[in-house]
């Protein structure tokens, strides 16, 4: 069976992993006979979000990993440079938390640095020749380390983000709810998910696409 690499940034959309978007793609993946292997960054996330009210909890912390958790149920293990080096694939869903744990982009834009253990583990993968898929706002990892390759990719509609994403060297392809976009000389997949007003079934179904997609290439 081959095995994917799924790369968390916390529990909530707000401050890390979008968790629909997680589960999809957990899901997705044993749909199409992959196997998930989750890992995060032992990190502490950059604040946390209250998702009631939807403003930042001032003096409390989280730690990336124990949060990343919550969704693995456990089953997960911190992200190191070689996590991924004996696996087939990586797979990242959204959330902020990708956007403010795995890089600063939520701070920087399109001047965002990726974190180190992720960045390292991507370059490998992406040197190796191994597919990687990214939904929501994840596909700016990618912008941010690869884009002078121009690589093509979505984050949903035209945007600011979308703007952010092609001055880091990327070509952004406009898409709707369950399009994806494929990069196959790069063998990169995205997808929009939760970048445009979707509901949880275009979720199920987007994710779906983009594991589809990503199984081509293995």
């Amino acid at each position: 069976m081959k095995r994917v690499g799924v790369i968390l940034s916390g529990c909530g959309f707000l401050d890390g992993a979008e968790i629909h978007e997680a589960v999809a793609t957990l899901a997705a993946l044993e749909n199409h006979g992959l196997e998930a292997v989750c890992f995060a960054p032992d990190v502490e996330q950059m604040h946390v979000v209250n998702h009631l009210t939807q403003d930042v909890s001032n003096g409390e912390s989280r730690n990336v990993l124990v949060e990343s958790a919550r969704i693995a149920r456990g089953s997960i293990t911190a992200l190191q440079e070689n996590s991924c080096d004996d696996l087939d694939a990586i797979m990242l869903p959204g959330g902020f938390g990708a956007a403010k744990n795995l890089s600063d982009y939520a701070v920087k834009g399109s001047d965002m640095v990726v974190l180190p253990v992720v960045e390292k583990v991507l370059s490998k993968a992406v040197a190796a020749g191994k597919p990687v898929a990214a939904v929501c706002i994840a596909p700016v990892l990618l912008a941010s380390l690869f884009g002078k390759d121009a690589p093509l990719l979505t984050l949903g509609g035209d945007s600011p983000h979308a703007e952010n994403l092609e001055n880091m060297g990327a070509r952004h392809q406009v898409t709707t709810h369950e399009e994806i976009v494929v990069d196959a000389e790069r063998k990169f997949v995205t997808g929009p998910c939760y970048m445009l007003d979707a509901s949880v079934g275009n979720i199920l179904r987007g994710a779906d696409a983009v594991v589809a997609k990503l199984k081509e290439f293995l």
